[in-house]
């Protein structure tokens, strides 16, 4: 059974930091892409950052230099380096493991919350 276990959200001002981590089991971890997403209420879920099973990064546009995705195959734990928050980046933070057509593999976590605010 694929499992997903975000932590590390939390509460921050803007122009703050987290680090988001996902634990993953169920999986052979290092063969697979891994997405970080968000949902903001009343949205639909969005990709934010991906990262390829060699290390290949990509990051939605709204994101890019603010967010480094990473990811330690040793501890089948995809991370997610967030500085620079704006309270548009308050959401709900998933991550999952994605095959080349975007598609994910798993059922989603609970998610971490993410709120940015003075």
């Amino acid at each position: 059974q694929v499992q997903f276990v975000e932590s590390g959200g939390g509460l921050v001002q803007p122009g703050g930091s987290l680090r988001l981590s996902c634990a993953t089991s169920g999986i052979i971890f290092s063969a697979y892409r891994m997405g970080w997403y968000r949902q903001a209420p009343g949205k639909q879920r969005d990709l934010v950052a991906a990262i390829t099973s060699g290390g290949n990064t990509d990051y939605a546009d709204s994101v890019k230099g603010r967010f480094t995705i990473s990811r330690d195959n040793a501890k089948n734990t995809v991370y997610l380096q967030m500085n620079s928050l704006k309270p548009e980046d308050t959401a709900v933070y998933y991550c999952n493991a994605r095959l080349i057509s975007g598609v994910v593999v798993g059922s989603w976590g609970q998610g971490t919350q993410v709120t940015v605010s003075s």
